[in-house]
């Protein structure tokens, strides 16, 4: 039968079961009513079927309306029957009924809801089970919308629930119950929509804070089946859902909420009924958690319960709050009126449940609605955080571990702090929570961290007390961890713009929590809105930066008032008007009171005038007297002294009868009564008062004073009952006292009327009292904050706000980190504090803060103690672990704190090494001092440590007995020696550091190829710094770093050129540096070292026209120039031989670098390092020389120097002329590759690259073609090479040189040539130029002395020859090409001639007679005029010359020959006497002969280049050319005459040469010759070429110079001139006879006589008449004149026969 109970409709099959379970269990008799309507309805179903119209508005599915109120009668009588077996299966039925959606509609309470709920409470624990278990399905249920007053009665049933039932699981139950209705209808109200995902709650989260105790066995999990049966229950049911209206209707009047309690209803705000039922319940919670117990009850435990009940379901509210709590101000103004002042009253509370409650709530306020709540949370936050953390010595456990939590909850969630520090820090009207808040929260932790001071005790036990400091600790450590997450996920997302997602796009689907743990959605990013807001840091910090100044301001005002009101109008943070100051000193907080009252009080005329705007700004109209006073002094203290109080309450007094016109008849009157009122206020509420004021004395005080008349004792008698009732004080006095720095820093921060109210400590029975109007006055500041423009909530993504966030943060935290790690063994703690260091390097490195990040690393690096292992702990081989994670975590961003990091892990490594026993670096750097120790060492080796720990070696002994983290090197003193238990321990401590292995160690090295190009730059400087540091140790030498160096330097060879580049930089300078090092051992190491690297690098090909193999080796070229050590320099030569030879194919622009090695060597004073580089040298030439030319010409040039250098070796002449051979090899090799310049390229194209460095060189060779920059250095520096010392030098050099022009001179273009000759050719005979000069400065005596110049003295006579034979041959070879270079040649080969060595000057008259014959009819006109007039300036040039040598005897005196002493080195050694002067005469004397014997050689052997090249082409020459020989004969011949008639020079030098015994120069030779030759010269002249003879009548020439000859004769013979004027009168001649010295010279122009004569006597018969008349007179002197032979009388004789003899008979 029961199979078919109920029909065939849905609702029939779930009623008709439950009826006859009733009809079972009911008393018949008792309730026979019930039984009779449920059998009636049991047969009425059974005629009923579901109807097939949906929309019908009955309350049961399927059924009419009066059918459904008629099947549900006998279940509201059952539920009100009171007993429990009738209750229990009409409640089971009312629970299918809801949950499969049988029951539809909209509700408002009647009916089966208010049955339900009236059967609760019954005392049956089943009943009440299944009381909660069908509402909570009615709740549920999509098909049925329960209204608010049957909502809140639904809530007030399991609230009853809750708190009146015995059994803890149906209290459990009930809570659950409730925190899932909260979760349905708040997620409802979110979508507006009864179709929503709800998720169910967590019975064991909601037990977090109370109700633990009530866990009966399996209780919670009882309750969490519970609820998923009726949540599950509800699930898919096919029920339509119902439509809920849209509009909050007007009827909801008043609803009930508790106790009587009446609340006015929510008329409709154009909200929906969900939203608007959401926000009914949302408003009586927070009621309920405001509830306090009456003084009648002060006992009411269970009115503490439903308080915490309240707050409990708030807190699921708030954590599973959505965007709508956000974004709808109505919700949003809810949180702030109703939540947020019930934080307020329960924040005095000291129960422990709720501060953890507040906490829970105040953290999902912060975390999920702080853009909308910022006036609150800058409340909440010091009120709730800071308090409890600053109380050290009273703390209590839970509450602190409670807040410690919050904590570390919050620096979860990334963005809180820095939103904090951006919206409270950086707004000037807001408190700085980070900066001040934080940071103390930071020394909180801090105090918390260190305990309590000395001398002081605490309520905390030892457990307690290691708990706070850990938890402390891991708070700093989340809130630096924090930071660092936001710094992390803002550089990885700052290229990408962040989508902002729409509501709609946010779900609140399985997001519901209790504890906010999980599923939370950053508050910034439900707000889109906020978002606009955003800021770079610079504005933020802009805005900082203003309110730090401001509040610098408010603090020297609280110090000085004067001086703050200055400072702040000067720095323009308040305007300077009167009416200004004074809205500052009303409006601003952190002021303090009673300065403003000094200040107003003051009678300066500034102050004053701030004084009356001050009280002119209030509006005292229709104000009480006593109101109006209490209003005005609450933003003051009024100050002691009378006379201030006087002009304050003065004007007082004026600004309130001009506000109340009425009110006195005079102003006088208010000021009487205002002071008689604040004296009242002193004697009514003052301690130390005893015998009080009463009315009558207060009334009889003021008589007469209203303009003589009496005010109205009713007036004055309820004036005194306000004051005495109501003290008049300020709103931030406090009833608790406050020590005096922190009321002034809370008033700074305008927290002072916070802390009043949380220091108040009442307790939960006594309602909160005095503190409602505190309340009451911070939801006034909040409604007044919430208006200002500052209360806009920012958002920041500029990880640059960072920086100005650990700047106020990071000292504190270093502190903590620092004192815990140095104080406790913990290892919880310690390692907290490692990965808070961590964490801070990471933040502070990444941000770029040098100094920050350096201060942390240096802490963790110090705290290794690897440079005090004796006292090493495990958290000090944590440090060692923190430190390798800090490298490779950070390792970017590092920069200079590398070096601590590296100086700690070269200090492990020594430990290491110690430990195993291997021998120290030291015993491979021996130096003298210990050098017997450490051989003894090397020998016995280094026992293990570990094993044996008695060994007393020095480096051992330093280790254990340590020193200070900066010290470089421990001090070795053996004869302080350790103890066995100091070694003991020491070994011990190596044992810990077993936890590093070397993979450790070396990972990070390994590493470095990861780091960024600015990274690994400055990873190698550190490197190279330590390893600098461990190489100059001068007990100590280490090698650690410099492998290492090797190692990165390996790891990171594949890098990119430029980051390459920046490496070897730093790598080279401190391979030099360490190179040149005065330790031998060290420098060898590290050569080798960069030999190492080299290989390795050679091994890369490089590419043409690149540097860095030059650059790479250019270390070696340093070190080898600049060491003193040979046997550096040897191992150099002998690494870059074996690096070239073994890497030929690679090497590129290395070659540079190679040759500039091997230049060095090959001027080294050692003989070895010279062969060993030439011979490398020789093997590179001979078999690698095509590798040396691909790449770039410099590097020929830097072979051609490096081959010129080893010619210049003085140590093997082979080896110098092996290298001269290699040159000529060179240009072989070059001629044949065909590197030559074109002819084509004639003019411009000139070429370039030249070897030297000189200006002028390089204007020469400018041509496009590179080629010629090989030839260019190849020949310059054979070209220098012929000045060299050495005559087969010499010799060898020049044949080279000229062979190469000569062979492979055709391939050199016409400009090519040009150059060739002025930087190769002619720097050659330099010298001779310079012997030309070298006699221009003969001014002084002393310079007589001196030398021939060094580059004659070099140059013999042969060599000479060679050069100006060589230079003629290639003249005349390449005349064609290099004829522009004519006059350059013939001046060289006159400075032959005129050269001192007669040698010399005979190859230059060969050589340049040579030249014009060689030439001959090639030579333009143009040309042999340039040949002649070189003659003939270096003629005319001599002459001066000469004169100034002539000029030095002038004024000396010869001594005779008796005076001088033969001994000249008896006169120099005799000291200082009469025969000095003669002594330096006779060396003039000697110098003046030589030079003249020179120049008289050098005019004869001009005369004869002149003759001879006049003999090579006599008729082919030029008039002018002819007119410039006979100016060359005639200069000369004029000049030896000139020189000739020096008698008195010629006699000086006469007895000066009879004195040194040396021949006299040949000065009548000298005149002879040019004369005889000028003769010959006009003779062949006019014979030859008579149409030049007469052109330039060389015919009368000849005679004058005949003449002239005959008068030099005459002269000689004594026969006076016949010029001389004849007397009148005769005159007797006496012909004296002629000394021998005449004779001699007569003999000696005889011949000239006699060729002069002969001249005359071959003229014509024509010529010789016509100019007869002229000599005629001197042939008749030679008649009668004496002769030394016939000679000139045979010619007379003819002259006379045969010339004057026809011309007589002719007369």
């Amino acid at each position: 039968m029961s199979m078919s109970l109920g029909g065939s409709s849905r609702a029939g099959r779930v009623l008709g079961p439950s009826l006859d379970k009733i009809i079972k269990n009911v008393a018949w008799r008792k309730h026979s009513q019930l039984v009779a309507a449920c059998k009636s309805v049991l047969d009425k179903l059974e005629t009923l079927s579901d109807s097939s119209d949906p929309n019908s508005s009955s309350p049961v599915f399927g059924l009419s309306l009066s059918d459904a109120e008629f099947v549900l009668q006998p279940l509201l009588l059952a539920l009100d029957s009171g007993s429990a077996k009738v209750m229990e299966p009409a409640l089971e039925c009312s629970f299918k009924l809801y949950s499969l959606g049988l029951i539809r509609g909209v509700t408002d309470g009647k009916g089966m809801i208010e049955a339900v709920c009236k059967s609760a409470c019954t005392g049956d624990d089943a009943v009440d089970l299944a009381v909660l278990k069908a509402l909570l399905s009615a709740v549920r249920s999509s098909c049925v919308y329960i209204r608010g007053e049957c909502l809140v009665h639904i809530v007030k049933t399991c609230y009853n629930v809750y708190l009146g039932s015995v059994s803890g699981t149906n209290q459990i139950c009930a809570k659950a119950v409730l925190a899932q209705i909260m979760l349905i209808v708040f997620a409802r109200m979110e979508e507006d929509s009864m179709e929503v995902s709800i998720r169910t709650v967590s019975v064991n989260e909601l037990l977090e804070f109370t109700d633990r105790n009530l866990n009966e066995g399996n209780s919670i999990q009882i309750v969490q089946s519970f609820i998923y049966e009726v949540m599950e229950a509800s699930e898919g049911n096919a029920s339509p859902v119902v439509e809920v209206p849209r509009a909050a209707s007007k009827g909801d009047g008043k609803t009930e909420v508790d106790n009587g309690e009446v609340e006015n209803g929510t008329e409709s705000s154009g909200e929906s009924v969900i939203r608007e039922d959401g926000f009914l319940i949302f408003k009586n919670l927070c009621k309920l958690s405001m509830k306090f117990s009456s003084q009648e009850q002060s006992d009411d435990l269970i009115l503490l319960r439903g308080k915490i009940l309240s707050l409990e379901l708030l807190k699921v509210v708030m954590n599973n709050g959505g965007p709508i709590w956000r974004t709808n101000e109505r919700f949003l103004g809810a949180i702030k009126q109703f939540l947020c002042l019930s934080l307020l009253k329960n924040s005095a509370l000291s129960v422990m449940t709720i501060f953890q409650l507040l906490c829970s709530i105040f953290m999902s306020l912060l975390s999920k609605y702080r853009s909308g709540l910022k006036e609150e949370i800058g409340i909440f936050f010091p009120m709730l955080i800071l308090r409890v953390l600053e109380n050290v010595l009273q703390p209590s456990f839970l509450q602190k571990m409670t807040v410690l939590n919050i904590l570390e909850k919050m620096s979860h969630d990334s963005h809180i702090i820095i939103d904090i520090f951006v919206n409270y820090d950086c707004d000037v009207n807001a408190p700085n929570i980070f900066e001040r808040n934080i940071c103390r929260t930071v020394n909180g932790l801090l105090k918390t961290a260190l305990g309590p001071p000395s001398g002081s005790t605490t309520t905390l036990s030892p457990f307690q007390d290691l708990t706070f400091r850990l938890e402390s600790v891991k708070c700093l450590v989340s809130i630096i961890k924090s930071m660092g997450a936001w710094m992390d996920q803002q550089l990885i997302i700052g290229d990408f713009s962040t989508p902002k997602s729409s509501e709609s796009e946010i779900s609140t689907e399985n997001h519901a929590i209790i504890n906010g743990e999980e599923g939370t959605i950053p508050d910034y990013e439900l707000h889109p809105e906020t978002n606009s807001g955003l800021s770079d840091a610079a504005a933020f910090e802009q805005r900082r930066a203003y309110k730090i100044e401001f509040q610098k301001g408010i603090s020297l005002f609280n110090r000085k008032p004067s001086k703050g009101i200055e400072f702040l109008i000067s720095s323009k943070k308040i305007g300077g008007s009167p009416e200004e100051v004074a809205s500052f000193l009303k409006n601003t907080a952190g002021l303090n009171e009673t300065v403003i009252g000094d200040y107003l009080g003051e009678r300066e005329d500034f102050s004053l005038k701030v004084m009356h705007a001050y009280v002119d700004s209030f509006n005292f109209e229709a104000m009480d007297f006593g109101e109006a006073i209490r209003f005005f002094l609450r933003g003051f203290r009024l100050p002691g002294e009378a006379q201030k109080i006087d002009r304050i309450m003065e004007k007082f007094a004026e600004r309130y009868c001009k506000c109340n016109l009425n009110s006195f008849k005079s102003a006088d009157t208010a000021y009487v009564l205002a002071y008689s009122v604040i004296m009242l206020n002193t004697d009514a509420h003052n301690n130390m008062v005893k015998d009080k004021m009463t009315k009558a004395d207060f009334i009889r005080n003021n008589r007469g004073i209203d303009d003589g008349k009496d005010l109205p004792e009713e007036y004055l008698g309820a004036l005194y009952d306000n004051i005495v009732k109501n003290e008049i004080k300020m709103n931030a006095d406090s009833s608790v006292p406050q020590n005096k720095q922190a009321n002034s820093f809370n008033k700074l921060l305008g927290l002072d009327g916070i802390f009043n109210l949380v220091n108040w400590k009442q307790t939960e029975e006594k309602p909160l009292g005095a503190n409602g109007l505190l309340i009451k006055d911070i939801q006034e500041q909040f409604k007044a904050k919430s208006g200002k423009s500052e209360s806009v909530y920012y958002a920041v993504t500029d990880v640059a706000i960072l920086r100005f966030m650990v700047e106020a943060c990071w000292g504190p935290m270093l502190a903590a980190f620092s004192v815990t790690l140095d104080q406790s063994d913990d290892k919880v703690a310690t390692s907290q504090c490692l990965q808070g260091i961590r964490h801070a390097v990471h933040v502070t490195a990444v941000m770029g803060m040098q100094t920050q990040r350096d201060a942390f690393v240096t802490t963790v690096a110090k705290f290794t103690f690897l440079h005090c292992v004796a006292d090493m702990k495990q958290k000090n081989v944590d440090a060692v672990k923190a430190i390798i994670s800090i490298a490779i975590e950070d390792g970017n961003y590092l920069q200079e704190a590398w070096e601590h990091i590296l100086t700690c892990l070269s200090r492990f490594e020594h430990l290491q090494l110690l430990g195993e026993g291997a021998p120290t670096d030291a015993s491979f750097f021996t130096t003298s001092n210990i050098e017997a120790d450490e051989k003894t060492h090397k020998s016995a080796g280094y026992p293990s440590l570990k094993r044996k720990g008695t060994l007393q070696n020095p480096a051992v002994v330093a280790v254990v007995r340590g020193g200070s983290y900066d010290s470089t090197t421990l001090a070795v003193n053996t004869s302080n020696l350790v103890t066995s238990e100091q070694m003991n321990n020491f070994i011990l401590n190596l044992n810990l550091l077993d936890q590093i292995g070397s993979f450790e160690l070396n990972h990070i090295f390994a590493l470095s190829q990861r780091l960024n190009s600015e990274a690994i730059v400055a990873f190698v400087k550190a490197l190279c710094k330590v390893s600098m540091s461990e190489l100059q140790s001068p007990t100590d030498p280490r090698v650690f770093s410099l492998t290492k160096i090797v190692e990165i330097a390996h790891y990171n060879m594949n890098r990119i050129r430029l980051v390459w580049s920046r490496i070897w930089n730093v790598l080279s300078d401190f391979f030099v540096s360490v190179g040149l090092s005065e330790n031998l051992s060290v420098a060898i190491f590290v050569m080798d070292s960069l030999r190492q690297l080299a290989m390795k690098f050679l091994e890369r090909e490089e590419l043409a026209n690149y540097n860095f193999q030059n650059e790479f080796l250019r270390p070696f070229v340093i070190v080898m120039q600049k060491s003193n050590s040979t046997e550096i320099r040897e191992l150099i030569v002998r690494c870059i031989s074996q690096m070239v030879l073994s890497r030929v194919n690679n090497v590129k622009s290395g070659w540079k670098s190679v040759f500039m090695v091997f230049t060095a060597a090959a001027a080294d004073e050692r003989k070895n390092i010279v062969l060993l580089a030439f011979e490398t040298m020789e093997k590179i030439v001979r078999e690698y020389f095509p590798y040396i030319t691909e790449t770039e010409t410099t590097i020929f040039t830097d072979c051609v120097r490096c081959l010129i250098t080893f010619t210049n070796s003085r140590f093997n002449s082979d080896v110098s002329l092996n290298a001269i051979a290699f040159l000529r090899f060179c240009a072989v090799k070059l001629a044949e590759g065909g590197l030559v310049c074109n002819e084509s390229s004639e003019e411009g194209d000139l070429c370039s690259a030249p070897v030297d460095n000189d200006a002028s060189d390089g204007q020469l060779f400018t041509d496009r073609e590179d080629h010629a920059s090989y030839w260019i250095p190849l020949l310059t520096g054979l070209s220098k090479l012929t000045s060299d010392p050495r005559s087969a030098i010499r010799k060898s050099s020049l044949e080279v040189l000229f062979n190469i022009l000569k062979d492979h001179g055709h391939l050199f273009s016409r400009t090519f040539w040009a150059g060739v000759f002025s930087l190769v050719v002619f720097p050659i005979f330099n010298f001779v130029s310079d012997n030309e000069g070298a006699d221009s400065n003969n001014d002084e005596v002393l310079q007589a002395s001196r030398p021939p110049h060094p580059d004659v003295s070099a140059w013999d006579s042969e060599t000479s020859a060679v050069a100006a034979q060589c230079l003629v041959d290639l003249f005349i070879s390449f005349f064609n090409v290099v004829r522009s270079q004519l006059l350059a040649v013939v001046s060289i080969l006159t400075g032959f001639i005129s050269s001192p060595a007669q040698a010399s000057a005979s190859t230059g008259v060969t050589k340049l007679v040579r030249l014009a014959d060689d030439l001959g009819s090639r030579l333009s006109e143009d040309e042999w005029k340039t040949i002649f007039i070189v003659l003939k300036e270096v003629t005319v040039s001599t002459l001066p010359r000469f004169s100034k040598v002539i000029t030095i005897m002038d004024g000396m005196e010869v001594p005779e020959v008796s005076q001088a002493s033969p001994d000249l080195e008896t006169l120099s050694d005799s000291g200082l006497n009469n025969n000095d002067i003669g002594d330096d005469t006779l060396q003039t004397a000697s110098y003046v002969v030589s030079r003249m014997k020179s120049h008289i050689a050098m005019q004869l052997l001009i005369i004869q280049v002149a003759t001879d090249i006049y003999k090579i082409r006599t008729q082919s020459f030029s008039a002018y050319i002819i007119k410039i020989l006979i100016e060359i004969f005639s200069t000369i011949a004029s000049h030896a005459h000139q020189l000739n008639s020096e008698k008195m020079l010629l006699m000086k030098l006469q007895k000066a040469c009879s004195i040194l015994e040396i021949s006299e120069p040949p000065v009548v030779h000298f005149e002879n010759e040019s004369y005889q030759n000028y003769l010959n010269f006009l003779q062949h002249l006019i014979m030859d070429n008579s149409s030049v003879a007469e052109e330039l009548n060389l015919e009368q020439q000849l005679v004058g110079i005949c003449e002239k000859i005959l008068q030099i004769y005459l002269n000689c013979t004594g026969v006076h001139n016949p010029s001389q004027k004849q007397s009148s009168q005769p005159v007797l001649h006496w012909i004296l006879p002629l000394g021998s010295a005449q004779k001699e010279e007569m003999a000696a122009r005889t011949s000239i006589a006699v060729s002069a004569l002969q001249v005359l006597g071959s003229l014509g018969t024509d010529s010789f008449s016509k100019y007869i008349s002229q000599f005629f007179p001197l042939l008749v002197d030679l008649v009668r004149c004496e002769h030394s032979s016939g000679d000139i009388q045979r010619v007379l004789c003819y002259i006379f026969q045969s010339c004057i003899g026809p011309i007589i008979m002719k007369l």
